[in-house]
């Protein structure tokens, strides 16, 4: 391994993988930490017969099939991979930063955290088995699948309800297994309903069991206390528990909101000088992996403006570069 990296990307998905392709064919070197290819593209569509319908240029494309060409792009133009998870990160008085994994440590000149968010899974037997089989993340993602079929979304809050008001559209049946609607239900759930006639609300329950061969056949739901228990047949499960971001590691190190992104401003930059995010992890609205893709080229770029500039080389885009250098210099975002 080089002793100091140019750029160390941690995150092995859309936009860490993104990152690697540019900052290796303008030469940094570059050294992915992760602990698997593909991140949450994969959570949707690891099999063959899934795909990935939205990525321009591929109308139909599985998860596993784009970030394997992702990879190889990467490891072309000369990137290296750790297949590792990221512990800690520091800075020392060179301003040089310091990775610590689970396979030893690595050290950069700049820094990119790439590694996305976990969807919260319902914690039952099977269930990992069953992704991408009947069991999804992602009502959007898989939409198209579930045309003419009978399905479930098991979760609570806005996002469960969107998730399924859209498969409604498209679906027969749509399942709407509601963990609150109880006293003190802030969502109107009479309001959102009306209208939509092929969902069955089921308030205060939950999924004990997912059922089925090759395929999510059934689930049985339960009350609270494990009473009313009842087998449901469906053809999917979609799970809209929302995501994990598990930036514990980052604290007092780059700027976190509420929810435990990153912050970032439109150049990929982060409250620390040297240190830029992408994907899914910052405090972007969306999460697509188009978008995620392209979160890492412009972090990429950033983080070889970053490096000319305190070279005295000249930057990509220099007036961008030249707008934003006090604040990738100082990372104090003022």
């Amino acid at each position: 391994m080089v002793e100091i990296y140019d750029v160390a990307i941690v995150g092995g998905g859309g936009a860490g993988l993104s990152a690697a392709i540019f900052t290796s064919r303008l030469g940094l070197s570059t050294i992915i930490v992760t602990r698997e290819i593909g991140g949450r593209a994969l959570v949707n569509s690891p099999y063959s017969h899934r795909s990935i319908e939205n990525y321009p240029g591929f109308p139909s494309i599985t998860g596993l099939e784009l970030m394997s060409r992702f990879e190889q792009q990467a490891k072309i133009y000369g990137a290296t991979f750790l297949f590792a998870e990221a512990l800690k990160v520091s800075e020392d008085e060179s301003h040089i930063f310091h990775i610590v994994t689970t396979r030893g440590e690595v050290k950069s000149r700049t820094l990119i955290l790439a590694f996305g968010e976990t969807p919260k899974r319902l914690g039952v037997k099977d269930e990992e088995k069953y992704e991408g089989r009947g069991i999804s993340y992602c009502a959007y993602c898989d939409l198209e699948e579930c045309r003419g079929k009978v399905v479930a979304v098991v979760g609570f809050g806005e996002r469960a309800l969107l998730s399924a008001s859209l498969l409604s559209k498209v679906a027969e049946k749509v399942y709407l297994i509601y963990w609150w609607g109880g006293v003190g239900e802030p969502i109107d759930l009479t309001r959102f309903l009306k209208g939509k006639e092929n969902i069955e609300l089921i308030t205060l329950s939950s999924v004990a069991e997912v059922k089925g061969c090759d395929k999510v056949e059934s689930i049985v739901i339960q009350g609270p206390f494990g009473e009313d228990r009842r087998k449901i047949k469906v053809d999917s499960l979609f799970i809209e528990l929302g995501f994990e971001a598990k930036t514990d590691f980052l604290k007092g190190f780059v700027e976190l909101d509420e929810n435990g992104k990153v912050k970032t401003d439109r150049d990929c930059c982060t409250s620390r000088a040297g240190v830029f995010a992408a994907g899914d992890i910052t405090d972007s609205k969306y999460k697509q992996i188009v978008i995620s893709a392209g979160d890492g080229a412009r972090a990429a770029l950033s983080a070889y403006n970053y490096l000319q500039h305190i070279r005295g080389g000249t930057p990509l885009y220099s007036d961008i570069f030249t707008l934003r250098s006090k604040k990738l210099v100082e990372g104090n975002g003022e």
